[in-house]
């Protein structure tokens, strides 16, 4: 049985103010809490309280990943390139790597995530159909070298991450291995109190084909999500695919008309010259995709999402042109680029640039622009990419209706890898024919730091942070609101609740006033505090309910009752 904790023995500082560098919640209640505490830009020490908070989502995912088959393996942080090599990553990864040799020269690496090592495992492993399927997880620290951790623990360069990957022989047991995820994962933050979406996701570096996130809306979140009112369509606004519409009726278009515009170089420039609204106008955005210069085409009211764009082009690098890029090419007029005078230039268009529809846009020439020009008849769009910023309003791909657009932390991923790796690696066994079966993958991930941040987001008051049960450092928070009358029946009533097996925080603090323990009680947020103050010469203490603020007074034997009974 759990100890009591007793804060006069505990290691924790309350701190009355929001550290200077904190802009998001999580990141103030948490370093206020004392739950967790700053050793580097990206990099935090959890402390007593933080500690066990993690503990506890460890556990609920644990339990949850045991309950599907998985079994927990784990590999090691420090790993050699060569893998990493072989799948691309070790140059894909960029700058997000941290890269390091050791004293003999040799290059390692410290593990973003594992699906090249897991790979090695089973082909080590497992030679046979009959040693399939298999799930494998682990909980462990990863690494990124974030070039501006931000949020606390939200988004560091240090973290704690589950991710699980299944081995299959047919694509059918990929499918159900992911749908055991899937309903797993939902478990998982149903328990941990997460309000959560399921969304369409873009694999992006894991590479593979089917792929949803499971997202917290929370107004700190990084990521952008789309949902509609009417239908059950969401995703995140990288994979929203807008559809190439009809093709539009051009007869109704003149010729190409020259317009002089001097002092024009930009859409806001050029609809106030012309009195015309931006969305008739035509955007082309350069930019290099492993060096060749390609051109973006949107409507001019609308933004280039390079995320989404470069997802699209993934693995391909794609970077923005610079000053240098347009020396010796006399074709590309910087802020002056029309798409029906470009020379040896690939031409990217977003679905709302369809064939027939007539634009403004640049004359390749230094203070004009053209209007009537026609996609199709004056240009040729090479390939059409949903590559726009998406604004909420924008038509659901699934019934048309306005999406709405939210903020949301990432807590989760689901991947269907197919033989991507298992290709990379040749990892085979052998089938029920008798002969070689390539294995097919599947990969699985939960940010356990991650939902810390996105609990105390979702669930923090103006008090401070307000835990749900399962995950909370205590059941119970004790204070004792006085002097030694109700230090003793504080820590008689702690012991008997701990007898009871609840976990309880008891604050016996001397020379620390009622007023700072009551404030310390909701700012460390343990879903019940159990005051031992005025009446304790009568036995009766007061329960209050940190999240609705609801109190009552009991007596010792009712108070554990009735927290028994919540147990």
């Amino acid at each position: 049985m759990a100890q009591v904790q007793r804060m006069s023995r505990l290691m924790i500082k309350t701190l009355r103010d929001d550290p200077a560098d904190a802009e998001t919640l999580n990141h103030k209640l948490l370093v206020r809490a004392g739950y967790v505490r700053r050793t580097a830009a990206g990099i935090w020490s959890w402390l007593p309280l933080g500690k066990k908070v993690l503990e506890n989502i460890t556990r609920v995912v644990r339990e949850e990943m045991d309950a599907i088959g998985g079994q927990e393996v784990l590999l090691p942080a420090l790993l050699p390139k060569e893998a990493y090599e072989a799948s691309g990553r070790y140059d894909e990864y960029g700058d997000l790597l941290f890269r390091l040799k050791d004293r003999k020269g040799a290059d390692y690496l410290l593990g973003p995530t594992h699906e090249e090592i897991f790979t090695q495992v089973v082909k080590d492993m497992c030679s046979s159909y009959k040693d399939l399927p298999v799930i494998l997880y682990q909980i462990q620290t990863k690494y990124r070298d974030e070039a501006r951790p931000r949020a606390g623990v939200l988004r560091g360069r240090e973290f704690q991450m589950k991710d699980s990957y299944s081995f299959d022989t047919t694509d059918e047991g990929l499918a159900e291995a992911y749908q055991l995820h899937r309903a797993a994962y939902i478990r998982i933050f149903e328990r941990l109190g997460l309000d959560h979406r399921i969304v369409s996701a873009v694999s992006g570096a894991m590479g593979g084909s089917a792929s949803e996130e499971f997202l917290a809306p929370a107004p700190a979140g990084e990521d952008t999500f789309v949902d509609c009112p009417n239908c059950d369509y969401a995703a995140n606004t990288e994979a929203v695919t807008y559809k190439v519409t009809t093709i539009a009726d051009a007869s109704a278009a003149g010729a190409v008309e020259e317009l002089d515009t001097p002092d024009t170089p930009t859409i806001e420039s050029l609809a106030a010259h012309l009195g015309v609204p931006a969305s008739a106008t035509l955007k082309n955005l350069l930019i290099k995709v492993d060096g060749e210069i390609v051109a973006v085409g949107v409507p001019g009211d609308r933004e280039v999402d390079l995320g989404k764009l470069g997802e699209h082009l993934a693995p391909a690098v794609v970077e923005l042109v610079t000053a240098e890029d347009f020396v010796g090419r006399p074709d590309l007029v910087r802020g002056y680029v029309g798409p029906q005078g470009l020379e040896k230039v690939r031409y990217i268009a977003d679905p709302r640039v369809a064939a027939g529809t007539a634009w403004i846009t640049g004359a390749n020439k230094e203070g004009k622009h053209a209007k009537n020009v026609v996609v199709g008849r004056d240009f040729e769009v090479d390939d059409h990419l949903d590559v726009v910023v998406v604004e909420a309003g924008d038509p659901c791909p699934a019934c048309g209706t306005g999406l709405q657009v939210d903020r949301a932390i990432e807590i989760g991923h689901i991947f269907q890898l197919g033989r991507k790796y298992a290709d990379i690696f040749s990892l085979d066994v052998l089938g029920q024919q008798g002969k070689p079966v390539r294995v097919t993958m599947g990969s699985y991930g939960i940010g356990v730091s991650r939902a810390v941040a996105a609990l105390a987001e979702q669930t923090a008051d103006d008090k401070g942070l307000c835990w749900p049960r399962e995950i909370a450092p205590a059941d119970v928070h004790v204070v004792a609101a006085g002097k030694a009358l109700q230090t003793e029946l504080a820590l008689d009533v702690s012991e008997k609740l701990n007898a009871a097996g609840l976990r309880v925080l008891v604050d016996d603090r001397a020379g620390v006033s009622p007023g700072v323990k009551f404030t310390d009680s909701e700012l460390i947020g343990v879903p019940k505090i159990l005051v031992a103050g005025r009446r304790s010469a009568e036995g009766v203490l007061e329960l209050k309910d940190r999240r609705t603020g609801e109190r009552e007074e009991l007596t010792v034997d009712e108070a554990i009752a009735r927290l028994t009974d919540q147990g």
